[in-house]
């Protein structure tokens, strides 16, 4: 575990594992980089694998502002930069998959070799024109609120929603814990500054190597057919999908997803 600072108020805190290209793996909302801890050893054997904790959220500074996707891209950026990685693979999940898009939106594929998109839709707001989103606006301003008055309480309901089985008692623990790091007021924040963006005309923007891999449980919570959507508008991308599992396939089906994204990493040295 290290911290690298940013700025004079941002440390980011970040775990690592193993040499070669760096693999960046981001998180979701609420979420921290300990939720790649079965990445982190497996890829870290030919690789350089890393666990980022965005701005906000695990053991990074929780800076009274800041909160955006837009800003979380430029953090990301700053961390590239002060490790001195290059051609790095990008390797969002959930809302990490924004950010990504974000990045290429601000910066294009500056330092970046290949990226990896799990299990997010371009937008999670029903729009008129994308109905495939999650919340609409009475169910955001609901959600917030609850976030404000009883935060843990939404963790505990909401983690079992993102697995196909109920997670075992420790790990639930062990998450709300993590979720629980962030004060309600960038728990709040975030959520709404991701749930508004609409990343879908900026697909295209991502001219690099890139894999998309989906959950495939049937009734998931983000329907299989919106993230297959981000693969159709991604020129040239692989598309993957995670029959037996929700919304966390690197957890659900460790295994197989290390293997498929050792195999993607290892195709880029061919090319």
């Amino acid at each position: 575990m290290a911290k690298i600072r940013i700025n004079d108020q941002l440390e980011l805190h970040y775990q690592e594992s193993g040499a070669g290209r760096p693999i960046v793996f981001l998180h979701g909302v609420w979420m921290s980089g300990r939720y790649f801890h079965r990445q982190l050893p497996a890829l870290g054997r030919n690789h350089h694998a890393i666990a980022l904790d965005l701005r906000g959220h695990g053991q990074s500074s929780h800076t009274p502002d800041g909160h955006t996707m837009a800003t979380y891209a430029e953090d990301l950026r700053a961390f590239l930069k002060a490790r001195g990685l290059r051609d790095a693979v990008l390797a969002g999940w959930s809302m990490g998959c924004m950010v990504v898009w974000d990045y290429f939106k601000r910066f294009g594929d500056e330092n970046v070799a290949a990226a990896i998109f799990v299990d997010q839709s371009p937008s999670d707001f029903k729009w008129p024109d994308w109905p495939a989103g999650i919340f609409d606006l009475a169910m955001l301003v609901h959600l917030m609120s609850e976030v404000q008055t009883g935060r843990e309480k939404v963790y505990r309901d909401f983690i079992p929603m993102l697995f196909k089985e109920p997670p075992a008692a420790a790990d639930v623990e062990w998450m709300v814990a993590e979720n629980m790091r962030l004060p309600a007021s960038i728990a709040s924040a975030v959520l709404f500054d991701q749930t508004m963006r609409d990343y879908r005309a900026d697909l295209a923007r991502v001219n690099v190597p890139s894999l998309v891999i989906a959950g495939g449980m049937a009734g998931k919570m983000l329907s299989t057919a919106s993230v297959k959507y981000v693969h159709e508008n991604i020129p040239g991308s692989r598309f993957s999908i995670f029959e037996d599992s929700n919304h966390c396939p690197f957890l659900e089906q460790s295994e197989r997803f290390n293997r498929e994204v050792e195999a993607f990493v290892q195709s880029l040295q061919r090319r």
